[in-house]
């Protein structure tokens, strides 16, 4: 049991804690720029531009390849017919065939002419018939090896290379490349100030509402006191017997209807701080207070009457992100063009192969060193180039009157937040002129009352009439401070 009283007590001080947390309006903007998601996708998106650019860098870099490989085959190559093969397999049968046919020829035309006899020829015909054998076998057998030398085992087949490629000229693509991601990192840049003057201004219209209510309901709190004053004071005069019991249901009425007045507006406080916590990137808590609540008097002024609408040309992160695309497509146009450029690039490298060729169709692993230049120069492509240069011309003409129609819209926002803070402080000097009028004309009622010259129904008429002025100035207030931001915001200065 004392341990779970100590736990509701530690409980109890932390809640506390939570709910006397104060913040300001930077406290609002900062916590919202470090949790929003989506600032974060931008800020994730110029990094992936960063890195971007950085390959595009490598392009004028050697680039090194290195390549490894095995093929089986079902047949091996040869550099001998089938013809081939054979004669040489049978290299010293027809050698033989041939002499052996010719020395019979020769010893018949000898015996013929009586230049040697018969018995002699035949003795020559056997000797050479005895040594014709091995002879025959040796030179068959030479062909064989000859045979088998001129063989390739290219049934299996490695190889390996390392390969060298140094871009000499490739038509300008490689700077046009590194310029496109140039650029891209820019419109990353730019996309993270779009995101981030986006949350700063929902962040400063959120906590001026806020702001807004909250005054509204410390209104409505002092409008209720008036009327249950007055109700009390009617009640006593009903008592009395000098006011009528309608008097008094007039002002039950009222105090009623305030009660309501501050239960809306105390909701939508509550709503209102969960929906700045959500943009804030903290846990939703309609108890949280602002800087801003009790303070009665804001500093008003902002002077941008030295401001043109120039200013915001390159303020505006809408802006240079436009002019970004309209660099692009102009860079694009150019890398269209250099694809249909000679290319020219050294290469070298070292190639080694088994089998090899170096010596034979060795059977061993062997290599070679070589160097060279490739160029590409495209002859004929059916006008692509022309239609896809037309392509890129014409997405540049789309992206520049894109930039003319932007530059027209935030001329005219600017003029309708500056009539905006001008209309919203000419309201604000008339809400405090009528306010001095309306406090006055409460404190008569209030002494024709007491005095009995005036009703219950002119009380609560004077006491409307205050509450009404005091929600003007008020109003009046925050739709400065809002013009204000709308203002900062077409400039592209929000948070300044």
């Amino acid at each position: 049991m004392k341990k779970l009283s100590i736990i509701f007590l530690f409980t109890s001080l932390v809640l506390g804690g939570q709910a006397q947390q104060i913040l300001s309006l930077e406290q609002c903007r900062r916590l919202a720029l470090e949790n929003n998601k989506q600032l974060k996708v931008s800020l994730m998106t110029a990094d992936v531009a960063a890195n971007v650019h950085q390959v595009a860098k490598t392009k004028y870099l050697p680039r090194v390849d290195a390549l490894a490989g095995y093929q089986h085959f079902t047949k091996e190559i040869s550099l001998l017919n089938n013809e081939q093969k054979k004669s040489l397999s049978n290299l010293g049968t027809n050698s033989f065939s041939q002499i052996n046919n010719q020395v019979g020829q020769n010893l018949t035309n000898l015996v013929q002419q009586g230049v040697i006899s018969a018995a002699t020829a035949q003795q020559i015909g056997q000797a050479i018939g005895g040594i014709s054998g091995p002879i025959t076998q040796a030179l068959n057998n030479f062909g064989e090896t000859v045979r088998d030398a001129f063989r390739t085992n290219t049934k299996n087949v490695y190889v390996g290379s390392v390969l060298v490629t140094q871009p000499i000229y490739m038509g300008g693509a490689i700077k046009t490349a590194n310029d496109i991601a140039a650029i891209g990192e820019e419109i990353a840049q730019n996309d993270i100030e779009l995101k981030r003057q986006n949350v700063l201004f929902a962040v400063d219209n959120a906590y001026w509402l806020i702001v807004s209510l909250k005054k509204k309901e410390v209104l409505a709190n002092k409008f209720r006191d008036l009327m249950q004053k007055l109700d009390d004071d009617v009640h006593k005069m009903i008592r009395e017997g000098v006011a009528t019991r309608a008097d008094g249901l007039k002002v039950d009425v009222a105090v009623n209807t305030a009660d309501l007045q501050i239960s809306r507006l105390q909701n939508g406080v509550s709503l209102a701080k969960m929906a700045l916590c959500e943009l804030c990137g903290i846990v939703p808590d309609g108890n949280v207070r602002l800087a801003d609540e009790e303070v009665d008097e804001f500093a008003i002024v902002y002077d941008a009457s030295s401001m043109q609408p120039d200013c915001a040309l390159s303020s505006r992160p809408e802006i240079r992100m436009i002019r970004n695309t309209i660099e692009i497509s102009r860079l694009n146009t150019r890398l269209i063009r250099s694809l249909y450029m000679p290319h020219i690039a050294l290469t070298g490298g070292y190639v080694v192969s088994n089998p090899n060729m170096f010596n034979g169709f060795e059977q061993k692993f062997a290599g070679v060193w070589n160097v060279g230049i490739v160029v590409q120069v495209p002859i004929w492509t059916w006008g692509e180039n022309k239609y896809k240069i037309r392509a890129a011309k014409a997405a540049t003409s789309i992206a520049e009157m894109e930039l003319a129609d932007v530059r027209g819209k935030i001329g005219l926002e600017i003029e309708q937040n500056r009539f905006r803070l001008n209309d919203a402080n000419k309201q604000l000097s008339t809400a405090n002129k009528n306010m001095v009028a309306a406090e006055e004309n409460l404190r008569c009622a209030n002494v024709g009352f007491k005095e009995g010259v005036m009703t219950v129904t002119e009380v609560m008429a004077a006491q409307t009439a205050w509450q009404a002025a005091k929600t003007a100035i008020i109003d009046a207030e925050i739709a400065v401070r809002t013009a204000q931001v709308g203002l900062r915001k077409a400039f592209g200065r929000v948070g300044e």
